[in-house]
């Protein structure tokens, strides 16, 4: 076995809220885990990198991403053909590795897209990228927010959504993406349109769970969130008029909230005279509210996972940092902001090995030129180095 070890630096095992200074830590090559942290002078390794005193933190989670989708274009599907959205894929995936994304969840993507790219990263021909948890195409009812040519499983029963989640889960989705309300970016629904009924949401997640995998519901307004969570869903993406009764159910069910306070920001903040009226409207009108009701049940208890909605309109593939930024704007801690990711972690079921630095887990890690637990912008350094497995990617 050979080792690197890694010394110098201010270490953030993303475990409490300090900061161990002084720090080394040591992996293993082979398998890219951690074999031992400490402080002071560091042991003998094969090898030896000096961090210089640079703040090491976990690499970061992000549990909802559209790797296939162009934030410039306005739309979920980028009306091009398999190729290009592939080719588009790789390069978003390149950028969220750059900004610190170690492993992200997919939302949804046109073509299933990230049913080949996955495979792929597992054979070790793709390279440079995040590890992923892919979800192929997302399912929606006929005429609903996802019903895009080439994006969305049109299903319209329970047996129509039995057949479609089976035949996807065949092709690899570890994530079931349902569609449970209208949203921002379609102009003829909105967030409070009841869409996938819970009939039909229940039979996708007792498919899922049958197979270990997970079920996540964008879910922007009511009746649609009620309808999700008495579903089963593992997670509410956006949640934003979700409820003191619904943050209840939700703790009780450990049904997470990816808020993605990002998405909807981005769009009144760089769409003015580039998307349309409607959809910069319908962004804005909601962007108070959905800070308010978040984080009211975040403070009751909801467990929020951190994700982006990549992607989507002006929101592209390196604002993960900026994700962190905006809720602690909203009252966070740094530490609580960046507690979200190992929330994401713990809803994909990868906690045990990533999402903070201990001994036996992956060496995913940033190192950063500011401590991030005193200013949380430090984590959105451009230039910041970028490790998997142990080894630097950026």
């Amino acid at each position: 076995m050979t080792t690197t070890t890694f010394s110098n630096c201010n270490f953030f095992a993303g475990t409490e809220d300090s900061i161990t200074p002084n720090a080394w830590f040591t992996v293993d090559d082979a398998t890219g885990r951690i074999t031992a942290t400490g402080t002071g002078n560091a042991p003998a390794a094969d090898h030896q990198v000096d961090l210089d005193g640079k703040y090491v933190m976990p690499g970061l989670i992000n549990a909802h991403t559209h790797i296939t989708s162009n934030p410039g274009s306005g739309s979920l599907d980028g009306k091009d053909d398999a190729t290009s959205a592939t080719v588009r894929s790789i390069d978003n995936l390149h950028t969220l590795l750059k900004s610190g994304v170690t492993y992200i969840r997919e939302c949804g993507t046109s073509y299933d897209v990230d049913l080949t790219l996955v495979q792929m990263e597992r054979k070790g021909i793709l390279a440079g990228t995040p590890e992923m948890m892919p979800s192929g195409m997302a399912f929606s009812m006929t005429g609903g927010h996802g019903d895009s040519k080439h994006f969305g499983h049109k299903v319209d029963s329970p047996d129509e959504m039995r057949k479609k989640v089976r035949r996807g889960m065949k092709k690899g989705a570890k994530n079931i993406k349902l569609m449970a309300t209208g949203g921002v970016m379609t102009p003829d629904d909105f967030m409070d349109d009841a869409q996938l009924n819970t009939d039909e949401m229940r039979v996708a997640v007792e498919e899922a769970h049958k197979r270990g995998r997970i079920v996540a519901a964008h879910a922007e307004g009511n009746p649609g969130i009620m309808n999700a969570i008495k579903a089963g869903v593992d997670s509410i993406e956006h949640g934003f008029y979700v409820t003191d009764e619904e943050a209840d159910m939700m703790i009780k069910q450990n049904t997470y909230l990816d808020a993605t306070f990002v998405a909807d920001w981005a769009i009144p903040e760089y769409g003015q005279g580039k998307l349309p009226d409607w959809e910069i409207k319908k962004a804005a009108d909601a962007l108070d509210d959905l800070y308010h009701n978040i984080m009211r049940a975040w403070k009751r208890g909801v467990k929020i996972a951190l994700g982006t909605d990549a992607g989507t309109p002006f929101n592209d593939f390196s604002m993960t940092p900026i994700e962190l930024q905006l809720m602690v704007q909203q009252g966070a801690t740094p530490f609580e902001a960046m507690r979200t990711s190992y929330n994401s972690a713990e809803l994909m079921g990868i906690n045990k090995d990533y999402a903070t630095l201990e001994e036996g887990k992956f060496a995913d890690f940033l190192a950063l030129d500011k401590n991030p637990l005193e200013d949380i912008s430090a984590v959105a350094q451009a230039d910041k180095q970028v490790y998997k497995l142990g080894k630097r990617e950026y």
